[in-house]
């Protein structure tokens, strides 16, 4: 329900916590609660084989010091920002430190980060473009992540189009709308480059639910980020594949957790996965063929945090078909839903009603649990 468990997932094919990612890393190390397992083998590394020109621009977030920066973990390229937020887009600090690099280079520059990613992904996409050999580009944007920043001229535009709209959800919306004319920018920078058609996949998704604290809505879903509800972890994807993949589809049946992107991008690029990963592809489903139902497989949601709210303590969701058993901290008790007839997680199911559905979730969970604790989230000897 967090940013950083998402991108470990994302790189790894693995559930976080297997790979040492349980919360979030950050600067404080007594309010540090990951770090990223040595041993994980993150996608760059599993496409160069195949010739891939790997690259990331914008938010790394899975380590801010070596070895964990991204050129050391199998990226070829680095122009983005090692860290979890900015405390403020135009000054692109954390705790006053300037987390931005170019490869390994502190850089200073000037702008909304929001912007500054986009350029530098144009920039990167006309470089690939002399190169005419395959790549990946992961650009992670920091918005809308909080501080709600977005440049003065975006939020007086939707003040002016929707004028009873109160000041903090016009904010959150000029960032999201800024973000999205952005992510336009690039998209169109592609097709100038000849880079748009049968031979470039772009997937869209994001790494939680919105923040309802800074007015975000998630309905008809309920809670929000570092929530186990629907809310907090149910996030739209979208997949563009032009002329493999027909516009308009959409398919509301298939559940899937980020991790599978691996083994997915992989299976499409026509590379093996031959060590362990928990992601399983869908490759086939994207290309409009047969793919078997998946009511039996489990999916776990995990998370690590601090504060007196959480108490160091993990929380976690496991599901099954339309059954999902979750807490949203380490101090409640398990409750029991049924999605299909209960979608807004409203109304608990008895444990006595379906004792062997909770039963079979909670086993599976704590399964999952033994196998993730075994791997280390603190780094020895920081």
């Amino acid at each position: 329900p967090v940013c950083m468990p998402n991108r470990a997932s994302l790189l790894t094919g693995r559930y976080p916590d297997v790979v040492g990612v349980p919360g979030v890393i950050r600067y404080h190390p007594t309010n540090s609660w990951g770090y990223l397992a040595p041993e994980a083998v993150l996608l760059p590394q599993v496409l160069k084989p195949a010739g891939y020109h790997s690259a990331i621009i914008g938010k790394w977030h899975l380590g801010l010091t070596s070895p964990n920066t991204p050129t050391e973990r199998g990226f070829d390229f680095f122009h983005g920002f090692l860290g979890d937020m900015m405390d403020d887009y135009n000054n692109h600090r954390r705790h006053g430190i300037d987390y931005l690099r170019d490869n390994e280079t502190p850089i200073y520059p000037e702008g909304h980060a929001t912007d500054l990613f986009s350029e530098w992904a144009c920039e990167y996409l006309k470089k690939r473009e002399r190169k005419g050999s395959p790549f990946l580009l992961y650009l992670a944007y920091n918005a809308p992540h909080t501080p709600i920043q977005p440049p003065a001229e975006w939020l007086e535009k939707v003040k002016r189009r929707e004028p009873e709209m109160t000041e903090q959800r016009a904010k959150l919306v000029a960032l999201i709308e800024h973000l999205d004319a952005s992510i336009g920018r690039v998209l169109e920078a592609m097709k100038r480059n000849g880079q748009w058609g049968e031979q470039t996949l772009v997937v869209f998704t994001s790494d939680n639910g919105g923040q309802k604290e800074v007015g975000a809505r998630n309905d008809p879903w309920r809670g929000g980020k570092q929530e186990m509800w629907e809310g907090g972890i149910r996030v739209a994807t979208s997949v563009t594949w032009p002329g493999r993949i027909p516009a308009g589809v959409v398919n509301r049946d298939h559940l899937s957790l980020t991790m599978d992107f691996y083994p997915t991008l992989a299976e499409i690029a026509g590379v093996p996965v031959e060590h362990a990963i928990d992601g399983r592809s869908f490759a086939p489903l994207l290309l409009g063929k047969p793919f078997p139902a998946e009511s039996d497989r489990e999916f776990f949601w995990v998370r690590l945090e601090g504060g007196a709210k959480y108490g160091g303590l993990l929380y976690h969701a496991a599901r099954r078909g339309n059954w999902k058993l979750l807490r949203n901290t380490g101090f409640e008790e398990y409750q029991l839903f049924n999605l299909e007839s209960d979608p807004a997680e409203d109304h608990p199911v008895p444990r006595e009603k379906a004792p062997r559905m909770y039963q079979d979730l909670f086993d599976g969970l704590l399964r999952h649990v033994n196998q993730a604790g075994k791997v280390p989230w603190q780094r020895e000897n920081p």
